[in-house]
């Protein structure tokens, strides 16, 4: 048993369906994406300036190692430059703590940009899914002789709107009782077609001859019939 319908028309609507939601998807990733990258532009000046101080830094760590070798005033002058150096080293700690920060909120409002949206779709659109699927699952599974339209008759009688069981039968009730075999075999359609569902080629053909053969005299009248005598029978019997 497929994901997909075996009616064309619930085939197409699914596959769209699906197409929908990956292109949801793709483009909440997109999305994402761009959020993450316009916010990790916010860490390009802390980057630059940590850039900036290492370079200072150096400079001035040169300067001290120059200044040393002055003879006698060697420990003095270079006391400046390694000052300057340790301030330098407090910046860039500081500069690279925040872009490091900006970073890690820009990829996580990216994935809460993706995830909120695509988690909200998934989960209205995977339920249903899984439902029809282990819907049109249990229904394969009974579907393997005529004698199983029966009960997705009965389904479709209990499920159905009285309308639409009344284009198929004026009598289902008693078109059922009766072994009417034409409209046992619509009424189990709009079951199955709830599951996405068609017929067997033999099914089929077995209720294209029941509904070609001519109708026996007081076929009609038979569901009724039935439908009084078996209600009549408890009382009777009570």
């Amino acid at each position: 048993m497929s994901f997909y319908a075996q009616r064309p028309g619930r085939f197409t609507a699914q596959v769209l369906v699906d197409a929908g939601v990956l292109l949801w998807v793709v483009a909440w990733a997109l999305v994402g994406l761009v959020v993450r990258q316009t916010v990790a532009l916010l860490a390009g000046p802390a980057r630059q300036t940590a850039e900036t101080a290492s370079r200072l830094s150096s400079d001035f760590g040169t300067a001290a190692t120059q200044a040393s070798e002055v003879p006698g005033l060697g420990g003095q002058l270079r006391r400046p430059f390694d000052a300057a150096t340790g301030s330098l080293g407090d910046l860039i700690t500081a500069a690279d703590r925040q872009a490091d920060s900006i970073d890690r909120f820009a990829t996580v409002a990216g994935w809460l940009v993706f995830a909120v949206p695509v988690l909200l779709m998934l989960g209205y659109w995977l339920p249903r899914r899984i439902a029809f699927y282990r819907r049109a699952r249990a229904a394969q599974t009974f579907l393997d002789s005529a004698a199983d339209l029966d009960l997705f008759a009965l389904r479709a009688m209990a499920s159905e709107p009285l309308p639409v069981l009344a284009r198929i039968s004026p009598d289902p009730v008693g078109a059922w009782r009766s072994g009417d075999r034409r409209v046992i075999g619509r009424l189990a359609e709009l079951e199955l077609t709830r599951s996405g569902l068609r017929l067997p080629a033999d099914l089929r053909r077995d209720l294209d001859a029941a509904s070609a053969a001519p109708a026996a005299p007081g076929a009609r009248s038979a569901g009724p019939a039935a439908s009084r005598h078996d209600g009549a029978g408890p009382d009777s019997a009570g």
